[in-house]
């Protein structure tokens, strides 16, 4: 079984390489593997993946001054494998350009399912490089350059960050559910699971609110869901 898809699987547990290696393949991905920051950067280079799984704890780099330097010149889908749990840390991963994050331990099933919803959001990243920009009041979104502006500031979105902004801008005064907004931007299988749906409307929050404390375009609904608020005209 093949599915034409190619991983970088950078950490530098070789059990840990080893096992993925075994289940990734077993489902039909070429898998690359490296046990250092640099030696991925450089089977990066050379071989283009199609995204990469990478551990945040090296022992020869920073897992996210990697992320932050794979994103200067890429924007391969990238999973981080943490063993850090806080929000915080989620918040970091996202801030460097990570488009998914697997806390360890993790199941082979939870990998499988979040790299096949990485894939599918960097599919229609690539799907909507045609469309026109979304313009609601201030905000546009810039379907081709998978960018955000606000007036003169430009913001870089991750594959993740542009799909829910993308869902969100175009059904604007629209009250989305939490459940409607997880099957969409990740899948059905994940309904239910809304902690990385909030770390990313957080992080939405961060680079389009004034103050991300006190949203006024992002709105929560508590216990119901989320909503992009149009400014009423005078």
């Amino acid at each position: 079984m093949t599915n034409n898809t190619t991983l970088l699987v950078i950490d530098d547990d070789p059990s840990i390489r080893r096992l993925l290696q075994i289940n990734l393949q077993a489902e039909g991905y070429t898998v690359l593997t490296a046990a250092s920051g640099r030696t991925g950067l450089e089977i990066l280079i050379t071989h283009q993946p199609d995204a990469l799984i990478l551990d945040l704890i090296l022992l020869d780099m920073d897992g996210l001054a990697l992320c932050q330097r794979v994103r200067e010149f890429s924007d391969i889908p990238i999973i981080v494998l943490t063993s850090r749990s806080g929000e915080d840390t989620m918040v970091d991963g996202l801030h460097i350009g990570a488009d998914d994050y697997i806390v360890k331990p993790f199941s082979q099933k939870v990998l499988l399912a979040r790299l096949r919803a990485v894939l599918r959001r960097a599919s229609f990243s690539r799907s909507t490089e045609d469309s026109p920009d979304i313009v609601r009041d201030d905000v546009v979104l810039h379907c081709r350059e998978r960018t955000c502006s606000i007036g003169e500031k430009s913001v870089k979105l991750s594959h993740t960050e542009f799909k829910l902004l993308h869902i969100l801008m175009s059904n604007a005064n629209r009250l989305m559910l939490t459940d409607e907004l997880v099957a969409r931007v990740w899948d059905s299988e994940f309904v239910g699971e809304t902690q990385s749906l909030r770390t990313y409307i957080r992080y939405l929050r961060l680079k389009l609110e004034d103050d991300p404390e006190i949203p006024k375009r992002i709105i929560t609904e508590r216990g119901i869901g989320y909503l992009f608020v149009l400014r009423e005209k005078a």
